[in-house]
């Protein structure tokens, strides 16, 4: 009995191990980039594109996403950005000194770099050097599984490369006069126009393909508005947890875990709606602050999506501090796509995490997505969002006219029918479009 509990004392301890060896080893094959960050608190910039600690808190996130590991910030605050440097000669040689004391391949702007200015870091700090933007585009190359999605994270990367080709080959570009060093003159510019215009074909041949799927998206609309769909679309900043709501909302099981930008690709899936029609919710790319418009260009077909949504539902992590000016975020997106007058519901989600006296706006809801809690009354007020203008009727129908019937079900407006001696006892609920169609067969107990 002594020597059994040994060998499985001993055998647990070389399996702990065990698996504790090839975790090293998984890591030291597969080490995670190090990276400092660097923002710019420049007064002359904007107040949205100014760097802080919490954008920069959400710029290591963003590295984590991506992979790597931040162990350094330093937060500049001059007046303007020096258009050279971007933080200024002297900043550099901290950011410089800062790299190698860390052992950091990686130095990551927490704003835009113009071309030239991501050419002079690269050059004099000696390491490789991202902006936010191209941060974000790693990103996405990572989580774009479906064609559309990669077609449009390979048009925003190439639009995003374009304007960087002449600093990527600049040890190319040709040079004139005697003094010109030797292999620098004549084929670099020649290289470098030849790399241009292949950009340029492929883009031109992105947005072909996009266009295609624009068309595609349009017929399956089509489809939808023949059948009296309605479309409900879900628009939040990333990581609030929009597809843990459609996954609970309707059995979706798409991914759904604690980390940025964890869905890319649109999903659509069906509701059934309690006492009323089905509908249709989609979850849309989470937004971000100073989202590259690069991004926002090529997402052109998915977002589109959202102009069509007859409800948007603007899901807000409750439990996050900022999630006021993130709400903010996503509000201003959404104006600048024109969908201001579109009905939205804002859903506080995340209550079970948030310890204080939950948000009660009207026209809002408060709920957990992951434990359930407050679901029932979000799918009360989207139904009365949906049947906003809406009447509730019942009907009878003779059984000679049943064609009526089989257009309310095909439009999704019958909720109920009772076959009776009398006729066919339908409950709906229409808008005006259907007025005409069944007025002539209001039953005695008709306008509930």
């Amino acid at each position: 009995m002594v020597q059994c509990t040994i060998h499985t004392i001993l055998h647990s301890t070389h399996k702990i191990i065990w698996e504790a060896f090839e975790f090293m080893e998984s890591h030291i094959e597969n080490p995670r980039e190090r990276a400092v960050l660097i923002g710019l608190a420049a007064k002359s910039l904007p107040e949205r594109e100014r760097s802080d600690e919490a954008s920069l808190a959400e710029l290591s996130e963003l590295v984590e996403t991506a992979g790597g590991q931040a162990v350094a910030t330093v937060l500049q605050n001059r007046q303007s950005p020096e258009p050279r440097s971007f933080i200024g000669e002297g900043k550099v040689q901290e950011v410089k000194q800062l790299l190698e004391v860390n052992e950091c391949a990686l130095a990551v702007f927490d704003n835009e770099l113009s071309p030239s200015q991501h050419r002079v870091l690269s050059e004099e700090l000696g390491v490789k050097v991202l902006d936010r933007s191209g941060l974000i585009l790693d990103i996405f190359a990572q989580r774009a599984h479906t064609r559309e999605g990669q077609l449009q994270v390979e048009l925003a990367q190439y639009e995003y490369l374009l304007p960087r080709l002449t600093g990527m080959w600049s040890h190319l570009v040709s040079q004139t006069g005697t003094g010109a060093p030797i292999g620098t003159r004549g084929p670099g510019e020649t290289q470098l126009e030849s790399d241009r215009r292949h950009i340029r074909r492929r883009i031109s041949k992105l947005r072909d393909e996009l266009e295609e799927v624009r068309r595609i998206r349009a017929t399956q609309r089509q489809k939808r508005e023949r059948n009296a769909v309605p479309v409900v679309c879900l628009v939040g900043y990333t990581n609030a947890g929009k597809s843990t709501l459609l996954n609970r909302l309707t059995g979706a099981e798409i991914s759904a875990q604690d980390r940025l930008f964890d869905t890319l690709d649109t999903t659509t899936r069906k509701l059934c709606l309690e006492g009323a029609r089905d509908v249709l919710v989609s979850d849309t790319v989470g937004f971000i602050r100073k989202l590259p418009h690069h991004l926002i260009s090529a997402f052109r077909a998915t977002l589109e999506e959202l102009t069509f949504a007859d409800v948007l539902l603007h899901v807000i992590d409750v439990s996050n501090p900022d999630w006021t000016e993130q709400a903010q975020v996503v509000d201003e997106l959404v104006t600048s796509l024109k969908l201001a007058t579109t009905p939205c519901l804002r859903v506080f989600n995340k209550c079970d995490r948030y310890f204080g006296e939950l948000p009660r706006e009207s026209g809002s809801v408060c709920i957990s997505a992951k434990t359930g809690e407050g679901l029932g009354e979000l799918a009360e007020k989207l139904a009365e969002l949906l049947e906003s203008g809406k009447k509730r009727l019942t009907l009878l129908i003779p059984y000679a006219q049943t064609a009526v019937l089989e257009t309310l079900r095909r439009e999704g407006a019958l909720v109920s029918s009772d076959y009776t001696d009398a006729g066919i006892k339908a409950r709906v609920v229409i808008g005006e479009r259907l007025w005409g169609l069944v007025r002539s067969f209001m039953a005695d107990d008709g306008d509930e």
